[in-house]
C-alpha cells in the first residue's frame, strides 16, 4: 500500500502549532474562567516545586488528621513567607533571590554561654551583605540579648 501525504491534516495541525489547548468537561465555565483556573493550578504546582526544592520540605507521613492539618499549615506558611520575601526583594529592586537570602541570613546564629550560674546570650554580628538584606526587606535587625 503506497503512502500519501494528507495536506489538509497538516494544515489543520499547523494552525495549532505553538498553542496550548485546554479541554474541560465543565460546561458551565467561560473560556476566561477555564484559563484562570488553569493558571491558578500552575501557580499551585510552582508552589509545590518551591516547597520541595528551595524550602526543602521533605515528605512527612502522618496518620492523625490534626497532624496532617498542622503539617499542611506549616507548608502553607513557609510558602507564604517565601513569596513575601520574593515580593519585598523585587520591590527593593534587589538582585538577590529568596533562596540566596535565606542561605545568607542562615549564617546568623544565636549563642548562649554559661559561666558559673550566669547565662550570656548573643547573636553573630551581621556582615555588610546581611545588613543590606535586612534593609531591603524593611526588617529590624535582631536585638542582642542581655
Amino acid at each position: 500500500m503506497p503512502y500519501t501525504v494528507d495536506d489538509e491534516a497538516i494544515a489543520q495541525a499547523a494552525q495549532l502549532d505553538g498553542k496550548l489547548m485546554l479541554v474541560t468537561s465543565l460546561s458551565d465555565m467561560t473560556p476566561e474562567e477555564v484559563v484562570a483556573r488553569y493558571r491558578s493550578l500552575a501557580d499551585i504546582e510552582r508552589g509545590f516545586r518551591v516547597l520541595k526544592s528551595e524550602i526543602e520540605i521533605a515528605p512527612v507521613y502522618h496518620r492523625l488528621p490534626d497532624r496532617i492539618r498542622a503539617h499542611a499549615l506549616i507548608c502553607f506558611l513557609a510558602l507564604a513567607l517565601y513569596r513575601i520575601l520574593r515580593m519585598r526583594l523585587k520591590a527593593a529592586e534587589s538582585p538577590v533571590s529568596p533562596s540566596k537570602l535565606l542561605k545568607c541570613l542562615s549564617r546568623i546564629q544565636k549563642h548562649t554561654v554559661h559561666v558559673g550560674a550566669n547565662a550570656y546570650h548573643g547573636i553573630t554580628r551581621p556582615d555588610a551583605e546581611q545588613l543590606d538584606l535586612f534593609k531591603a526587606l524593611k526588617i529590624e535587625l535582631p536585638k542582642q540579648s542581655a
